[in-house]
């Protein structure tokens, strides 16, 4: 197993159901075939760097993932031949990950989100005091 990093973009115009149906779609493929996803994150619409296909933004989704191979080729085929998604990447990060090691980095992903989460709620409750002179 590999651990890999893949940022697509859907086309803007699809609506919240639909994105939510491809990234579903995505996440089932990863886990259909012995992987795991470690941190998916839906970074939102967003302006492209250039216009793809007249259009000039996208809604980014960012996944990262450990899986065998032949499922990130079987996902980048579904991608290639998917014209709701305008572009995507798959960076592999590591060579040889352990399904233990995959497990362990969910956990200190999960941690880490709820420990921000934590510290967001506390600095919400506590405002510092603010001198304006």
């Amino acid at each position: 197993m590999r651990r890999y990093e893949t940022t697509f973009v859907l086309r803007p115009g699809l609506g919240e159901a639909q994105f939510t149906e491809v990234i579903d779609r995505t996440v089932a493929n990863i886990t259909d075939g012995g992987g795991s996803i470690i941190s998916l994150q839906r970074w939102g619409m967003r302006r492209l760097a250039y216009d793809i296909g007249k259009e000039r933004q996208g809604y980014y989704v960012y996944i990262d993932h450990a899986a065998v191979p032949a499922v990130v080729a079987e996902m980048e085929r579904i991608f290639k031949i998917d014209d709701r998604i305008l572009r995507y990447l798959t960076i592999k990060v590591a060579d040889r990950i352990t399904t233990a090691q995959a497990e362990e980095e969910v956990v200190r992903v999960a941690e880490s989100r709820l420990q921000a989460e934590r510290k967001a709620a506390e600095d919400a409750a506590n405002p510092r005091d603010r001198d304006d002179d």
